[in-house]
């Protein structure tokens, strides 16, 4: 079976390279980015600016390879990777809840941002 998915648009943060990087939207607070739609998809936003909050699924575009047992941050002892965070995956999607701060047309203003720049957006629910 072949799944493939397509971008729905792009998120930016302020995040270019994964050390220091915040490890969830916790440890992100009021840290803000933006998620750019793509223009084909923004008739979707409709109806979104009841929403406090929105959960961002995207791809990991820097995750190469993985390990089914990690050593999270912060941590010490190894860890199954179904248990963590941990960007490198078999399938290497993302998930986070942040703020939604405003819709500027096919832009989002979001804060709590814990996703590096440039990550392509899957989905917003």
């Amino acid at each position: 079976m072949k799944i493939e998915y397509q971008p729905i648009g792009t998120i930016h943060s302020t995040f270019t390279e994964p050390t220091g990087m915040p490890i969830q939207p916790a440890g992100a607070l009021g840290i803000q980015g933006t998620v750019e739609i793509f223009p084909e998809y923004r008739a979707g936003l409709q109806d979104l600016d009841g929403f406090s909050h929105i959960i961002l699924l995207y791809h990991f575009h820097r995750s190469h390879g993985f390990d089914l047992r990690v050593i999270p941050f912060m941590d010490t002892e190894p860890r199954g990777l179904f248990a963590t965070r941990a960007p490198n995956r078999p399938n290497a999607l993302g998930l986070s809840v942040v703020k939604l701060l405003d819709i500027q047309g096919c832009t989002l203003p979001i804060a709590n941002v814990d996703i590096l720049d440039g990550t392509p957006l899957l989905d917003i629910k």
